[in-house]
């Protein structure tokens, strides 16, 4: 069936995603922004990295279709539009603690 993804690209996509949010920082990004919109400083200084380096996480969190930005006046916003995300987060907290 022309256009329908196959199994393999699924799961390569599934893989690509995964191996996005695995990374401390993005997780924990991740578990901000499901509370709510955070700017790139906020978020930057949340995870204990200058502006630059979380920039480059949100990027590519937001190339994978996790995460868009939402101008307002000159801030730029980040929030979650997947919201399979709250379940990975669930589960990370699940495995490894709330903190």
């Amino acid at each position: 069936m022309a256009g329908r993804p196959s199994k393999t690209d699924n799961l390569a996509r599934a893989a690509e995603v995964f191996g996005t949010l695995a990374h401390h920082h993005r997780l924990r990004m991740a578990q901000l922004l499901l509370s709510g919109k955070h700017t790139v400083g906020a978020l930057a200084d949340a995870c204990g990295v200058p502006s630059p380096v979380a920039s480059g996480h949100l990027r590519l969190m937001q190339r994978v279709g996790l995460l868009e930005p939402e101008r307002d006046g000159r801030n730029v916003y980040y929030m979650i539009i997947e919201p399979a995300v709250a379940d990975v987060i669930a589960v990370v907290k699940k495995r490894f603690g709330k903190k």
